[in-house]
């Protein structure tokens, strides 16, 4: 636990104005989310009120005891009003999961990392759709792989609503590699949204703290490039980092078999990659000097 700094002389919280416009770049982005799905300034106080005691009370203990709502309402700011009127109500929403996102996680990382549904270049097979024209290796055997209780129908359906899935000229089921996100479905992309962002953050909020060992957190970025460089730079982005999160993916179903059979502690985890783009304001320099002109 690490607790706020305070200024010795004033006894006042010091907050680094660094940590603020970076806050304040990170919110842009959400703000924009919330304002674009009619989510309000007035709704979300509440809900950073919600968050700001489950993390308080669950983060900041003193010496692992409970805290108490003085406690929490001094580290937070929030009124003491409103901390025992939302006490109750912190830690009791489990995390919604749409079925399509747990069962259709599942079948893509078998699909994907199996070798049986490999093709030489180690590239997910198109599929027969039924066991009757490919056995095991088709979509129903594949589902069936990893739950008898739903029908291989019902998946395609809804993975072709999606945009997991495509049917190529042959009658068979092909991957959409790229679509470990699906295309459609709010929920399912909401569910991959919250999640992704929730551990990127969390890895860059760690490092910043300084609590454990830094985690992996690095990206390239240059900010006067062409819209044709962008473009050359994004598909080889795309290509590389497909081939990175396929191969972690097949080395964690390895090590998930093998760990089954041993006892200890459970960890998750997540990989992620990601490619932005925006335009930005460029003056060319001075040829002359090879400096910006002056203003």
């Amino acid at each position: 636990m690490r607790m706020p700094s305070f200024d010795n002389k004033s006894g006042v919280t010091t907050i680094s104005t660094a940590l603020i416009s970076a806050l304040c770049k990170v919110l842009r982005p959400l703000v924009r989310l919330m304002l674009s799905k009619g989510v309000t300034y007035i709704y979300l106080t509440d809900v950073l009120k919600k968050i700001y005691v489950e993390v308080g009370d669950k983060e900041f203990r003193m010496n692992d005891k409970p805290t108490t709502d003085s406690h929490l309402s001094l580290l937070t700011g929030i009124h003491r009003k409103d901390i025992k009127r939302l006490r109750p109500a912190v830690n009791t929403d489990a995390e919604i999961v749409p079925e399509t996102v747990s069962m259709g996680a599942r079948l893509v990382s078998q699909w994907t990392s199996d070798p049986a549904y490999l093709d030489e270049n180690n590239s997910p097979k198109p599929l027969p759709r039924f066991m009757r024209d490919g056995g095991a290796i088709s979509f129903e055997g594949l589902v069936a792989s990893i739950s008898k209780d739903i029908r291989s129908r019902v998946v395609l359906d809804e993975w072709l609503r999606l945009g997991v899935v495509h049917i190529d000229d042959q009658r068979r089921v092909c991957l959409n590699v790229e679509a470990f996100v699906p295309a459609k479905g709010f929920d399912e992309k909401a569910y991959y949204f919250g999640h992704n962002l929730h551990d990127h953050c969390a890895a860059a909020a760690s490092n910043l703290i300084g609590e454990s060992q830094p985690f992996l957190e690095r990206s390239v970025h240059y900010d006067a490039l062409c819209t044709d460089s962008i473009r050359i730079l994004a598909e080889q982005s795309e290509l590389m980092c497909m081939n990175a999160l396929l191969t972690i993916n097949k080395k964690a179903m390895e090590l998930e078999k093998d760990d089954a059979q041993k006892n200890g502690p459970r960890q998750r985890m997540t990989m992620g990659v990601y490619f932005y783009s925006e335009p930005v304001k460029f003056e060319k320099p001075d040829e002359k000097n090879n400096q910006f002109p002056e203003k």
